[in-house]
């Protein structure tokens, strides 16, 4: 019996086309909502006989496979006895540039379905059409290949010849990971206390399709009791496809051990890690054109060869995996992960790769989206980081800079850079000590870069070489399109001063945004140890009445932290005055209980501050946090946290940064942790804009601004401490405020038996 190998026309012409070099170099994109609409423009001007969106399907069989196609085609035309198939592209390229060879994709996509017509039909021949109409000026260009019905069947046997050993791939892989993920059972002997519930928890969410916030502990092995449950339900044929969202590399190696433990136990399966394109490019800069790379040149000749050769010989694609297949090939290794990410099973990226407006994955098909869950680890921190994706921001420097620099060479651009330059000049002369906010988007500055973006293309598709056009070009196109984002929830924020000017469109809301971007997949998993509040992480991350939650409490034994609390001022204003006496009762828990400590700061200045004053005797080390560290370095820090040390080791670190989140130092690796202050965020102008609008918004502005970011920061370094049923160790918090009531009853319950210490 013949196997069935589902496809649409798409992907099956792209696999048995694509040709070619990846080139980066400018070039204009028509948005989706602007494709349609230009699609639907020229299916207006259909006859009345003709049809649009028309579906077809077909079956061929080849080797043992039957391979069922299926797709829809934009128009089918009549012309008297001659029937036409009609493939309409959209394209912000001057028309004189668009010739008939010049995209084999579109025309085998076109033959596709004129084969299916002519076997509907019963056809002899048939005419393929492409109409090409250009996004700004709406002008058409259209060609047309007469074929017959035999020349139709030779194509597609040809198509699906070379798409066959990919099919066979994935037909063999699908079949083992579907049997290994039923037969596959929890990883560990036992479930610790909580696990259980927690997968149980997400089982449920991916069968009924729904949305889960899960607020687990940490330790409590929040990566496995997610995976491994959205796993089993793939094999029970809830979904297809996992993406697993985190912020951090460390997070992202959780989740890349937790596949391995998996395939240990007899899992297939593939999942593939997305390293940024900057961390992972082979060449000095990342030009991504033919004429710099040669993994860029020939790339699209070599990538279905490169795609077989890893897919038939690895299942965990990690970052040294796809850079050892890269160098074989000869492939871009961030373009070679992005295609990996559409075939494998579980994608492991950054947020931004389903968030972002800007770098979003955006081949994602609906019919894929909707077989996919989306676990989200460490989900507390997608608030600020959603904040970031869906703000823009602008600077008056560059558009003087192409005002001057295109004068003479293209008044247009010159021109338009100008009129911006001058709308950032009366901004300035607006402000009131330099800064200036505005509830509203400034309708004329819009326009002005819609026409800054329209010359900039004209111009970089001539020339194409200089970065700084280049680089405002996209600031200025990102600008408009949150500008089409902008409604209550933002603020307009101008900042002057004597030669610079800034102007951000400021989100201080992203719930509505995150919440819209979730639609389309199967299911949705938010996970943290730390959505305390959880009124605040519902109303922040777009929660709706319908969606599922669950909180599950710590296995470990609450006894097993000993945690104080310093009632020791660390405001700011009373720092240079505290000093002293923090420093002491710093050493005095290295006296006292001898081992490995991580002391947690709210800033770099303070942590270098204290640092410096503090004088260890020769049996302590230390080593401390610095700023934009590379993952050797952050490896380098850890790794001196060792169970076996003579004498004692004190790692000096920034609460909310790469060590207080997803990092594992179990058993006598750590000793104690130390968190000065109550964490809270800096006390800028954005952060005191945001304050304003939850006041305005009816809920507290301080601690929606301050209080509840500040103290999820500090959960996450304390957790740091109790990762295992063994594990024991001291917590002290160093703040008058942690007395506070709004402070305190924001402490997690195994905190909660805490003892004072007197500091004097």
């Amino acid at each position: 019996m013949n196997e069935m190998i589902n496809v649409s026309v798409r992907p099956i012409v792209e696999y048995a086309f694509r040709r070619g070099s990846i080139d980066a170099r400018f070039r204009t994109a028509t948005t989706m909502t602007e494709g349609t609409r230009l699609h639907q423009m020229i299916q207006k001007t259909y006859g009345e006989h003709d049809k649009k969106e028309v579906p077809f399907e077909t079956n061929l069989i080849y080797e043992e496979m039957t391979f069922h196609i299926e797709g829809r085609c934009d128009g089918l035309l009549k012309n008297g006895e001659q029937f036409i198939i009609d493939e309409i592209k959209s394209t912000s390229l001057p028309l004189i540039e668009v010739d008939e060879g010049t995209h084999p994709v579109y025309w085998a996509q076109a033959k596709c379905y004129g084969y299916m017509a002519v076997e509907e039909y019963n056809l002899e021949k048939i005419t393929i059409q492409l109409t090409y109409i250009q996004s700004e000026t709406n002008e058409i260009i259209r060609y047309q290949q007469e074929t017959t019905a035999s020349e139709l069947n030779e194509f597609m046997k040809w198509v699906v010849e070379q798409y066959a050993p990919f099919a066979r791939w994935k037909q063999k892989h699908l079949t083992m990971r579907d049997e290994s993920s039923k037969a596959l059972t929890f990883p560990y002997d036992s479930y610790r206390e909580g696990q259980r519930k927690l997968a149980a928890s997400v089982y449920k969410t991916v069968q009924d399709e729904a949305t889960l916030f899960a607020t687990a502990p940490t330790g409590i092995g929040k990566t496995i009791s997610t995976l491994f449950p959205v796993v089993k339900a793939m094999g029970e044929g809830y979904g297809n496809k996992i993406f697993y969202l985190t912020a951090k590399t460390i997070t992202r190696e959780t989740a890349q051990e937790a596949f391995e433990l998996m395939e240990t136990k007899g899992l297939h399966a593939s999942s593939v890690t997305i390293t940024a394109r900057d961390k992972i490019c082979f060449k000095e800069k990342t030009i991504c054109e033919k004429e710099y790379c040669e993994y860029a040149n020939g790339y699209y000749d070599r990538i279905n060869d490169g795609m077989l050769d890893i897919l038939h010989h690895e299942t965990r694609i990690t970052r040294e995996v796809i850079e050892k297949y890269a160098h074989k090939h000869r492939l871009c290794p961030f373009e070679l992960s992005l295609d990996l990410s559409y075939m494998a099973d579980a994608v492991i990226c950054d947020y931004n790769y389903l968030y972002d407006p800007r770098v979003s994955l955006k081949r994602l098909i609906e019919e894929q989206k909707k077989q996919t869950t989306v676990l989200i680890d460490e989900a507390h921190n997608l608030v600020d980081r959603a904040r970031e994706m869906y703000s823009a921001e602008l600077m008056k420097s560059p558009f003087l800079e192409l005002k001057r620099n295109y004068k003479r060479q293209n008044s247009e651009v010159s021109s338009a850079a100008a009129s911006i330059n001058n709308t950032f000049i009366t901004y300035r002369k607006s402000t009131q000590n330099g800064s200036l906010v505005l509830s509203e988007i400034d309708e004329e500055l819009i326009v002005q870069l819609d026409t800054f973006v329209q010359v900039s293309e004209v111009e970089l598709l001539q020339q194409k070489s200089d970065e700084l056009l280049l680089e405002t070009y996209f600031l200025a196109q990102n600008f408009i399109r949150i500008a089409k984002l902008y409604d209550q929830r933002y603020m307009t924020y101008v900042e002057a001063g004597k030669s610079e000017v800034k102007i951000k469109f400021f989100c201080f809301d992203p719930s509505h945004l995150l919440q819209k971007m979730r639609k389309g997949f199967r299911s949705n998993v938010f996970f943290s140890a730390t959505f305390t509040p959880f009124s605040y992480y519902q109303n922040m991350l777009g929660w709706k009445e319908e969606d599922y939650a669950v909180k599950i409490p710590s296995p470990f034994p609450r006894e097993h932290a000993n945690v104080y609390i310093a009632p020791l001022s660390t405001k700011y204003r009373d720092r240079e005055r505290t000093l002293p006496k923090l420093v002491t009762l710093l050493q005095k828990v290295l006296h006292e209980k001898p081992g490995n400590y991580l002391f947690f700061f709210p800033s770099y200045g303070y942590m270098e501050q204290v640092f410096e004053a503090f004088t260890s005797p020769d049996e302590v080390e230390t080593v401390i946090q610095q700023s934009g560290m590379t993952e050797e370095e952050r490896e380098s820090f850890l790794k001196k946290f060792t169970s076996d040390r003579k004498g004692s080791l004190v790692g000096f670190a920034v609460v909310g940064g790469i060590f207080s989140e997803g990092i594992d130092l179990k058993g006598d690796r750590l000793t104690g942790v130390v968190v000065v202050g109550v964490g809270l965020p800096n006390f800028d102008t954005e952060r005191q804009l945001m304050k304003s609008y939850f006041d305005q918004a009816g809920r507290n502005g301080f601690e929606y601004t301050y209080v509840y970011p500040g103290m999820n920061r500090v959960q996450q370094a304390g957790g740091r401490l109790i990762r295992t049923e063994t594990d024991r160790g001291l917590l002290l918090l160093i703040d008058r405020r942690y007395l506070e009531k709004r402070y305190q009853q924001l402490l997690p319950y195994e905190w909660q038996h805490f003892k004072l210490i007197q500091v004097t």
